[in-house]
């Protein structure tokens, strides 16, 4: 299909200047406010409860200026603590618009500011030879940095939810680009809504531009490339995304970002490169040209021999745990229906290897006999064969699998090392005969009993975008990004999201 193709006719004009960039930024200021009003509590709270928790004393004017046996005028330490935290926050740009509400950076520069200022504390009291006690700043900042991590957390789902029902939380977005690439642009901005990017409009090349209003997919075509400045303005924009075309070079690209220079409107590029996640990803300037490296992904090494250790350690540590509920649950999928417990089937590992998948049994004894009679009411597509309604399922099956707990014993394959605790949803040897090369990638590490496709929706996610977050995985895995799928793992279970 041609680019020109690809563009329909709008039944609207052309959009016209409003205030809703003003009102994202005074609610974006208000944002921020409310976030260092916050960690200011927050400090405060942590600073206190180091301190009675170190010397259980009382400063104040009933309680006199420091801890008995100590010269250090801690009504003097604290205060300064706060206010060195909060400046600490602030020069590594934790309030910085641009990192709030999406990505692991906010929750990063929280944490590596509050570390850096107990460092500098440390080293300034050895120099200074000012004891103020180890015991007192271990616990305040300790108690601080998860205080501060789980404001942010709070209040950036409090955000999300504001960007998803769509009240203007969201900065507008004009995409400048070739027909193909502004549509793919607008389908990943779309697909995370909560990113804060609400795509308005759209700016195409001269040769594809209609005399009649135009729209690319339902975003309304506002301009060319040569009207780019004119287009934001007339729509309120407050952030131009350029993706690829052959008609803007460099030197018009150059030209653009002087142009915008006072407009208060932000000059994003967006790469044909995707799903390459930020550790991954370096800039280097060289020639004057902003060259972007992509470090391979790593699948062995150190960090995979921990990954290893650290998921046979928690599974065994988790089945030890769970014993009692495992225990409960075999007596009662054996009083509800015959056959055995434990279902064991053949699935495919990394590098291809076969093995076989322990869960807990929630269809009856002949659920692969009845398969070709139900296979017309797939309501999945891709690969997969799934129905909410499924009549192989049994009455204890279906409780099991709302809360994810006939996958409990796969804590017995990590332990046995077929599977990890996190990673790409394990095939059946008949999906994987239909793979093709890019869809391999999948077996390039274990498969997880827990993933991005666990805690993205699970049944509900269409093939293409299981897919796309298991490569997505695959290529960007780490053990920091583990701990955050397995925290959200909790949640998706507790609400059961596309669990059937």
């Amino acid at each position: 299909m041609s680019s020109a193709t690809l563009l329909t006719r709008a039944t609207v004009g052309q959009p016209t200047l409003d205030a809703s960039g003003a009102l994202l930024r005074a609610r974006l200021r208000a944002y921020e406010r409310t976030l260092v009003l916050a960690d200011t509590a927050i400090i405060v709270l942590a600073v206190v409860a180091g301190y009675f928790g170190r010397f259980n004393y009382v400063v104040g004017p009933f309680g006199g200026g420091a801890p008995v046996g100590s010269e250090i005028p801690y009504y003097v330490v604290c205060p300064a603590i706060v206010l060195g935290w909060l400046a600490s926050l602030k020069l590594l740009r934790c309030y910085d618009d641009r990192v709030l509400g999406y990505g692991a950076d906010e929750y990063r520069r929280v944490t590596s500011g509050s570390l850096r200022l107990a460092g500098a504390v440390a080293i300034l009291g050895y120099i200074a030879n000012v004891g103020v006690a180890r015991g007192f700043l271990a616990l305040t900042f300790a108690i601080g940095i998860v205080g501060l991590v789980g404001g942010r957390y709070v209040a950036r789902k409090w955000l999300h939810r504001a960007r998803t029902r769509g009240a203007g939380w969201s900065r507008r977005v004009l995409v400048v680009g070739d027909a193909p690439h502004v549509l793919e642009l607008v389908h990943t901005l779309r697909r995370e809504p909560y990113a804060g990017y609400r795509v308005v409009g759209a700016c195409i090349p001269d040769a594809l531009l209609a005399p009649v209003p135009q729209r690319l997919g339902d975003v309304p075509v506002v301009g060319s490339f040569r009207s780019i400045l004119e287009s934001a303005a007339a729509t309120g924009v407050d952030t131009v995304a350029v993706t690829a075309s052959g008609e803007l070079t460099a030197a018009r690209l150059r030209r653009l970002g002087w142009q915008m220079e006072g407009t208060g409107i932000d000059l994003v590029l967006a790469p044909a490169l995707t799903d390459v996640a930020g550790p991954r990803i370096h800039t280097r300037p060289v020639a004057g040209l902003p060259l972007i490296h992509v470090e391979a992904p790593e699948f062995r090494g150190a960090r995979k021999i921990v990954k290893g250790f650290v998921d046979r350690s928690t599974a065994l540590l988790g089945l030890t745990l769970a014993f009692p509920l495992l225990l409960m649950i075999a007596i009662a999928i054996k009083l509800d229906s015959r056959g055995p417990v434990i279902f064991r089937q053949i699935r495919v590992g990394q590098g291809g290897k076969e093995f076989g998948v322990f869960k807990f049994r929630t269809m009856v004894v002949n659920a692969d006999e009845m398969l070709a009679k139900l296979t017309a009411n797939n309501e999945h597509d891709g690969l997969l064969f799934k129905m909410r309604k499924d009549p192989r399922v049994t009455r204890v099956g279906r409780i099991l699998r709302k809360y994810s707990l006939d996958e409990l014993p796969q804590l017995l394959n990590v332990v046995i090392g077929h599977m990890s605790l996190v990673g790409p949803r394990p095939p059946l040897p008949s999906e994987v005969a239909r793979y093709d090369v890019d869809i391999a990638r999948r077996l390039l590490v274990k498969p997880g009993i827990t993933g991005l496709w666990q805690v993205s929706g699970r049944s509900d996610l269409s093939w293409e975008d299981g897919l796309r977050l298991d490569l997505y995985y695959v290529e960007n895995w780490s053990l920091a990004a583990d701990l955050v799928i397995l925290w959200k793992t909790v949640g998706a279970v507790m609400a059961s999201r596309g669990a059937y």
